[in-house]
């Protein structure tokens, strides 16, 4: 009796289909970044960012109506930090997840939502081979080969005599080896030489070694791939062991989280950018002064991308409605992560950024870059990305 009831109940099971689940009302987005161990100096201002785009785009009626909910999770640093982040919020329900915040964590988490179907929009991820990880793996993020070679012809135009450079990079961090490679083809691109490569850990606090080979290798320019802290201490250290050169920082060094590392000493280094405080469009306007409010400062690269990956996973779902004449919460979770992907590389978005559209593949098309130069304030501890003229 027992196993005949047991197969009505599966015979049951297998004739009644599946029901359908709806999205949750309000809308969950999944917002994945680092606010733990050494990258949070980057989670920090991606969390700024994106607490300024949930509140702006609810004021702005959010989809059509309906109230947008982020979902946070820390990745911490690492790639297990990531792989659980995006798991928690695949399981979660949510219709995307933007994040991680290194393309490192990226290359291990995000084959989880492409196999779950759910898009990604990467806020940071600028390694080559991002976009290729799957269908349903996206970024508003220039990759490094769009940005990087900005700041080297800016440093060239500086000091025309520059011809010896040394290349520094982190090579413990997957985003620091891929664009180090970029600055290297540039460089030799330019017809400078490169003569000595000197490389680091991201844990690094004791640069020594490596500074007294920049010293001896006689160097007009010092190219440096690395995250905010490992950085700011390089910094720190090849300007108090004697280096008088310019520095051209990487995009690790995209953060005003710098400035408390290297304090004045960071004065004067270039930074190619694919944000601008002062970009002159009508949502950048907004956003700088929300921001500001907020946070009584200027915002930075990674606030104004985080801030960014909202506005397209809004934007597009606000599209998804308007084509299809139906309400997100009344739809299929699976139908709207499936037509969300799709939106997102259909549509064309005026952002912080500028004018921005994505690939078939999910890269980004953006229009304008930046190369700005850190001017430290009086205070030693606070200062300013100002354009290079």
């Amino acid at each position: 009796m027992t196993r005949v009831i047991a197969l009505m109940a599966l015979l049951l099971s297998l004739a009644v289909p599946a029901m359908a689940e709806p999205v949750a009302n309000p809308v969950p987005i999944g917002f994945a970044v680092a606010t733990t161990s050494n990258v949070a100096l980057f989670g920090e201002e991606q969390m700024n960012g994106a607490k300024i785009a949930e509140a702006y785009f609810n004021a702005q009626n959010g989809i059509n109506g309906t109230p947008i909910k982020l979902i946070y999770q820390d990745t911490a640093g690492d790639e297990a930090g990531a792989v659980n982040a995006f798991q928690s919020l695949i399981t979660g329900k949510v219709v995307a997840i933007i994040g991680p915040t290194l393309s490192q964590q990226a290359f291990a988490a995000n084959p989880l939502a492409d196999r779950a179907k759910v898009p990604v929009v990467g806020p940071s991820n600028t390694a080559k081979g991002i976009p290729q990880i799957g269908e349903f793996v996206g970024r508003i993020s220039a990759p490094m080969t769009d940005v990087a070679p900005n700041s080297l012809k800016k440093a060239m135009a500086l000091n025309p005599n520059i011809k010896r450079v040394v290349v520094m990079f982190a090579q413990n961090d997957a985003f620091s080896a891929s664009e180090t490679g970029i600055f290297q083809e540039a460089i030799k691109g330019l017809g400078l030489e490169v003569v000595t490569i000197q490389k680091f850990q991201t844990t690094d606090t004791d640069f020594t070694t490596q500074v007294t080979a920049v010293l001896g290798a006689n160097a007009d320019l010092v190219v440096i791939s690395g995250l905010a802290a490992d950085g700011g201490n390089l910094v720190k250290q090849l300007r108090q062991l004697g280096y008088k050169g310019l520095i051209v920082g990487g995009n690790g060094f995209n953060s005003t989280n710098m400035f408390p590392v290297c304090g004045p000493l960071c004065e004067g280094i270039l930074v190619a950018q694919a944000y601008s405080p002062q970009a002159d469009n009508p949502t950048n306007k907004a956003f700088v002064a929300k921001f500001e409010e907020a946070y009584k400062k200027t915002p930075p690269q990674f606030a104004a991308q985080a801030f960014t990956a909202v506005q397209v996973v809004v934007e597009s779902l606000r599209n998804i409605e308007k084509q299809t004449g139906k309400k997100i919460t009344d739809m299929d979770l699976a139908e709207v992560r499936v037509a969300l992907n799709k939106a997102l590389r259909e549509g064309s978005f005026v952002t912080p950024v500028g004018e921005i559209s994505l690939t078939p593949e999910g890269e980004v098309v953006q229009k304008q870059f930046y190369v700005s130069t850190v001017k430290m304030n009086p205070d030693g501890k606070t200062g300013a990305f100002v354009l290079t003229k």
